[in-house]
């Protein structure tokens, strides 16, 4: 891997850098720990409509949807930007990462042309039925069912721990339409459909981005379905690889290490065991980096993506701790309200092996997919 930015490439983070300066309002350190506030999701919507102007939100898409047929290294550059930044794009990353792209891949012409377009202008918000209370990481033993009646879907269950489910416009559902892996189906599901319940989960970061979403005989035409019936789990794999690469915890981590180290040198204060759990931290980052930049690098050469997406998936959580662990025991006034922006991240270290699949899952991956280690028999 060349590991040396082109001129163009140099060009446009220089130019996302750029909009990030003139557009972040000058209180944006303080906004920005909330990524599911009501003034960050309201922040976000507005952000998003000029980051779309500018032709910065969607820049890998294809031109048909409002991009201009970027590779996926302009895709990566920006979201790195985005996330050292604090991400302004609040809960639209998922449009831009993973969602937009599965429904170029996957859905109807009708889905496409309804979906598609207003995330390319920066104006919907989405969110993902995905973890339920007996079925959190393994998505395959999730319960929430669809049962058909004519030409329609109803939906009865629950989904936990739904990001944004509270302004999002439009979820993307797993549902059951008969037993076993092969009975998953998707479902595009307006939120505002009758039935639907969303209520608030107390968060232990002290924002409002956490929901459970009951369903209640919602209906859904056939029409709502993204693929065939019962082969949903292949679209989510392909789904679930976009997410968990394209989310570049390790750069905002990387700041905020950096920006501990500066204020514990200005205090008198980065000594020896501090300087050791400092260089600890770093390596995390650049590993979790370069583990991300190599899946990058197949994707951009059409490669499959497999299991080493759970490696790179969970380099970046170490990541997240090692830094978060440096800020608790070296610079614990950030966390008292001293630091707005060491405060954000730290809560949102504490949600990194959780969202996007438990850490522990992907261990699990990680041994059995890409070591091919054997399961222990029960």
């Amino acid at each position: 891997m060349d590991f040396t930015w082109d001129v163009d490439q140099q060009a446009f983070r220089a130019t996302v850098r750029e909009f990030l300066a003139t557009h972040l309002p000058p209180d944006w350190e303080a906004m920005a720990h909330g990524p599911g506030s009501p003034s960050q999701t309201a922040f976000s919507k507005k952000f998003c409509a000029g980051l779309a102007q500018a032709g910065l939100l969607v820049p890998h898409w294809p031109e048909r949807w409002g991009g201009r047929d970027a590779d996926a290294w302009t895709a990566f550059i920006l979201a790195e930007e985005m996330w050292e930044a604090g991400e302004p794009r609040g809960g639209q990353y998922m449009n831009v990462n993973w969602i937009g792209p599965t429904l170029m891949r996957c859905g109807t012409e009708e889905q496409q042309q309804r979906y598609i377009p207003p995330m390319a202008r920066g104006e919907t918000l989405w969110c993902q039925g995905f973890s339920e209370p007996e079925a959190g990481s393994d998505l395959a033993s999730l319960r929430t069912r669809a049962e058909k009646h004519g030409d329609e879907y109803r939906i009865n269950g629950q989904k936990i721990w739904t990001s944004y489910a509270g302004d999002a416009d439009t979820c993307f559902l797993l549902a059951r339409t008969s037993p076993g892996r092969d009975g998953i189906s998707i479902f595009l599901l307006p939120m505002d459909t009758p039935g639907i319940t969303v209520r608030q989960i107390p968060s232990v970061i002290g924002e409002g981005d956490i929901h459970e979403v009951f369903f209640d005989d919602v209906p859904v035409p056939a029409s709502a379905m993204l693929g065939e019936e019962g082969k949903g789990w292949s679209v989510v794999r392909t789904a679930l690889s976009l997410e968990r690469v394209g989310i570049p915890r390790f750069a905002l981590a990387s700041r905020m290490l950096h920006r501990a180290v500066d204020g514990l040198k200005k205090a008198g204060r980065f000594g020896h065991g501090a300087v050791e759990q400092a260089a600890r931290a770093r390596a995390a980052c650049e590993a979790a980096r370069f583990y991300s930049y190599s899946i990058v690098d197949q994707r951009r050469h059409g490669l499959t993506i497999g299991p080493e997406a759970s490696v790179a998936r969970y380099a970046t959580v170490m990541a997240e701790r090692l830094v978060g662990e440096f800020v608790v025991e070296q610079a614990p006034e950030a966390l008292a309200g001293a630091d707005p922006l060491l405060l954000a991240h730290h809560q949102r270290a504490i949600v990194a092996g959780i969202a996007s699949g438990a850490a522990e899952i992907q261990l699990n991956l990680i041994a059995t997919e890409f070591l091919g280690l054997p399961r222990e028999p029960r």
